[in-house]
C-alpha cells in the first residue's frame, strides 16, 4: 500500500505510478491509500490504472497535519485499509505520510518502507522532529540518490546507515529522442526548464541566464512563483514562454536543444532523467544529486558557480556548438537506456520489496 498524502503532481507521485504499473517487475499487486486537496492528482492515479482509495478532499496546512499525523479518525481508516487488504508491505513516500503511515503500519503490524525524495524534512526545525520518529520506527529506508542518503546521514546518522539508494528511472520507450527542433526563434536555439514553480527551483535564475545569453526559454510547470517569475521575464526583457503545468511534457521537450536546472540541491532530477532520454543534454547547477546523473562534458553541463551569469556561459557554449551537443544528446540518450531505465529502478524496489516483506 502506497500512502500519498499531498497535493502535487511531482517526482514521488510519479514514481508511485512507474512502479504500480508494473507489478510483473516489482513482484507486487499495488494500491494507493491517498489524501489529498489536489483532484488532479487523484484523477492522475486513477487515470494511470491504479487501485486508489481516496479519503476525499482535504485540507493542506500546518493544523490540518497535526490533526491528520497526531489524531485518531485518519489513523483509524488507514489501518483499516491496511488490514482489511491484507497488506504486506506499507510504502510511505512523501513528508504528508510519514507520522500517519509509521501509526497505522504499527497498528496493523505491517512492516513499512519508505522512500526519501528529498531531504529539506529533515533539516526544516518545523518537520524534522515529526520526520525523524517516523524514521526510527521505519523497517526500511530508501533514497532516491548518493546525495540524500549522505545528507541524511549527517542530519540523522542513525537513519542513513539504514539507507539503500534505488534511483528514479524513466521509461525509455515512453521518453523517446524526437526529431530536433525546428521552430526556435531569433538565433534557432531554445532551452526549457520542467519544474514546479517553487521557491528552490529557482527559476528566475534560469529566466535571467536565458536573458543574458539571449536564447528563448520555455518554461513547462506551474506553481505559486509563476505570477512573479512572469512580472521577471517582462522586465529583464527575456524571451519566455510560459507552457503552465502538462500532462505529458514531451512535445514541449522536443522543442528545445537543452534543459536547464537551476534547483538548489536538487535530490535527483527526475525531470533531468526524462530529458536525457529524449536525447536533450542538461546544463545544470552543480549540486545535490544531480552530478550522478549528468556527466560534464559528455551528457551535459555541470556549472559550478550558482548564477545567472556562470548558467549564461555555459547556455552560450552550448548554443555556439552543435556539433558536440548533437553528439552529447546522443551520449545523453545512450546512458538512460543503460543506467536509468524504469525497469532497473522496479527490480530493485522488488528485492527492497521482498526483503521488508520478510519481517513481518
Amino acid at each position: 500500500m502506497h500512502v500519498v498524502v499531498g497535493g502535487d503532481i511531482g517526482g514521488a507521485e510519479r514514481v508511485v505510478v512507474d512502479l504500480a504499473t508494473r507489478p510483473e517487475r516489482t513482484g507486487a499487486d499495488h494500491q494507493v491509500a491517498l489524501i489529498t486537496p489536489n483532484r488532479k492528482l487523484a484523477a492522475y492515479l486513477g487515470a494511470a490504472g491504479l487501485r486508489v482509495h481516496d479519503r476525499g478532499p482535504a485540507r493542506e496546512d500546518p493544523v490540518a497535519y497535526l490533526v491528520r499525523s497526531l489524531g485518531p479518525a485518519d489513523v483509524e481508516w488507514l489501518t483499516g485499509l491496511l488490514l482489511s487488504e491484507r497488506i504486506d508491505v506499507v510504502h510511505t513516500h512523501t513528508f504528508g505520510s510519514h507520522v500517519l503511515g509509521t501509526r497505522a503500519a504499527r497498528r496493523a503490524r505491517a512492516p513499512q518502507l519508505r522512500t526519501e525524495h528529498h531531504v529539506m524534512h529533515y533539516t526544516d526545525a518545523s518537520s524534522s522532529i515529526f520526520t525523524r520518529w517516523a524514521a526510527a520506527r521505519t523497517d526500511r529506508i530508501v533514497t532516491v540518490s548518493e546525495y540524500v542518503r549522505r545528507a541524511i546521514g549527517a542530519a540523522a546518522p542513525g537513519v542513513g546507515r539504514r539507507a539503500t539508494v534505488v534511483r528514479n528511472g524513466v521509461d525509455t520507450a515512453y521518453w523517446a529522442p524526437p526529431p530536433a527542433p525546428s521552430d526556435a526563434t531569433d538565433d534557432g536555439f531554445r532551452v526549457g526548464i520542467v519544474c514546479r514553480l517553487t521557491g528552490w527551483k529557482r527559476v528566475g535564475l534560469a529566466i535571467e541566464a536565458a536573458a543574458r545569453a539571449r536564447v528563448d526559454l520555455l518554461v513547462v510547470g506551474d506553481g505559486e512563483e509563476r505570477t512573479a517569475l512572469e512580472r521577471l521575464a517582462r522586465g529583464a526583457g527575456a524571451r519566455v514562454e510560459f507552457a503552465g503545468y502538462q500532462a505529458d511534457p514531451r512535445p514541449w521537450v522536443a522543442r528545445c536543444d537543452a534543459i536547464v536546472s537551476t534547483a538548489r540541491d536538487e535530490p535527483l532530477g527526475l525531470s533531468l532523467l526524462e530529458a536525457l532520454a529524449m536525447g536533450r543534454p542538461v546544463l545544470a547547477f552543480a549540486g545535490g544529486g544531480v552530478p550522478e546523473i549528468v556527466d560534464h562534458g559528455v551528457t551535459g553541463w555541470l556549472v559550478s558557480d550558482a548564477t545567472a551569469v556562470a548558467m549564461a556561459d555555459a547556455i552560450a557554449r552550448a548554443r555556439d556548438d552543435r556539433p558536440r551537443l548533437r553528439t552529447m544528446g546522443r551520449a545523453a540518450r545512450q546512458y538512460a537506456v543503460d543506467r536509468c531505465a524504469v525497469e532497473r529502478m522496479c527490480d530493485l524496489y522488488a528485492a527492497v520489496y521482498r526483503e521488508t516483506a520478510r519481517r513481518s
